[in-house]
């Protein structure tokens, strides 16, 4: 049930933050005479559709996987009144990077709400106001086990908040690791709370240089601010907009350069490239991984997290699009600022074989990510 409730409000969530997308296009496209022809929430086959008193067509689709707006005209060769291809280049790069604008914005506001309740702090440096910023930390959870090693053979499980180890309290990641090599090689009693209720069991801690308990451990920070909250919301959103371009630049970098460096004799660099190629398969999700791991464990986590998550969704959705990939907006204003730089005409052909192909590209990695989530799944 609670698995089916995850993918229910993940469904929720992408849908609401491409609707607002879309939105954010068609009011551009109105402001700047541009016809809009229907606004559709889902994707076809249509379930429901009303005229609206403005001429347009507002449809409920079957497929709720996001949404759409439909412009009259939407080819750049299109000419007559009211089509998106006869609005200047300046009305053009607005409509089409409104939906960017709109994510990004829908970004910062739950960022800003997030700073007055408790913002997690999860980048190095992540802005706050020295003068108004209390910070909190969370209990110290255990976040995965190895299997054999004491934890896990104690019976701690993922999920668990650590209170004490060795009759000492435990407030910081560091101090469980302090605690647990100062006593090495002993049986010490370990206090933890798991679904709020309190146990206690005895760990053989390993004695070893390295590894004595054999978990990794999470502890969380969360950041609150009062009057600094829009300030820290928009700075921050400026901070995620570039670590995510970082992430994208890194997965490029590791997935291209280890297909290349497979090609080499030396089986040194080839393992090396597998190694690129697996942390590029690890840090991307596709659908599954989204609406089938992501969002019930931040429905789990509770209401913050899936603030958060919503706000890094909205975010990726705005830094993708503004990317110039074809099918895309980003790539869409490239292919016609590229034609106008070379004074060619952009035919509809053209263009639409350019898009097209773009689309089935996108649509090849996403069914590619999707058997990598689902291959994740059964591990």
């Amino acid at each position: 049930m609670e698995l089916l409730l995850g993918i229910l409000l993940g469904l929720f969530v992408l849908v609401l933050l491409v609707v607002v997308h879309e939105l954010g296009h068609a009011i551009a496209a109105r402001r700047n005479g541009v016809v809009v022809e229907e606004f559709g929430i889902g994707f076809p086959p249509r379930a429901w559709g009303k005229k609206l008193k403005n001429g347009i067509l507002l449809s409920l689709n079957w497929l709720p996987l996001g949404g759409f707006v439909k412009l009259q005209g939407e080819n750049d060769s299109a000419k007559k009144k009211g089509d998106y291809g006869a609005a200047s280049f300046w009305q053009k790069t607005k409509i089409l990077f409104a939906g960017v604008f709109v994510n990004w914005a829908v970004a910062a506001l739950l960022l800003t709400v997030l700073a007055l309740t408790g913002l997690p702090r999860i980048v190095p440096d992540q802005f706050s106001v020295a003068g108004d910023a209390t910070i909190s930390t969370s209990p110290v959870r255990v976040t995965s086990l190895v299997a054999d090693y004491p934890a896990e053979t104690a019976g701690l499980q993922a999920g668990d908040e650590v209170v004490s180890l060795a009759g000492e309290q435990i407030e910081t990641v560091s101090e469980l690791i302090s605690v647990s090599q100062a006593n090495r090689g002993k049986e010490v009693p370990v206090v933890f709370t798991r679904d709020g209720a309190e146990s206690e069991v005895s760990v053989a801690l390993r004695d070893s240089e390295n590894t004595v308990f054999g978990a990794s451990l999470g502890q969380q920070e969360r950041v609150r601010s009062t009057w600094s909250a829009p300030l820290v919301g928009i700075v921050t959103t400026g901070q995620f907009t570039w670590v995510t371009l970082q992430g994208l630049g890194q997965l490029v970098t590791d997935f291209f350069g280890g297909l290349f460096l497979q090609l080499s004799p030396d089986q040194a660099t080839r393992e090396a490239a597998g190694e690129s190629l697996d942390r590029a398969a690890n840090s991307v999700a596709g659908p599954v991984g989204i609406l089938g791991v992501i969002f019930p464990a931040a429905g789990q986590a509770g209401l913050t997290e899936v603030v958060f998550l919503a706000a890094i969704v909205s975010l990726t959705l705005a830094v993708m699009n503004a990317l110039p990939i074809p099918a895309l907006d980003g790539g869409r204003w490239f292919v016609t600022a590229l034609y106008r730089v070379l004074r060619k005409p952009l035919t509809k052909d053209r263009e639409e074989k350019i898009h097209g192909t773009g689309f089935l590209a996108l649509m090849g990695l996403i069914v590619l990510v999707t058997i990598a989530d689902v291959t994740k799944l059964f591990q």
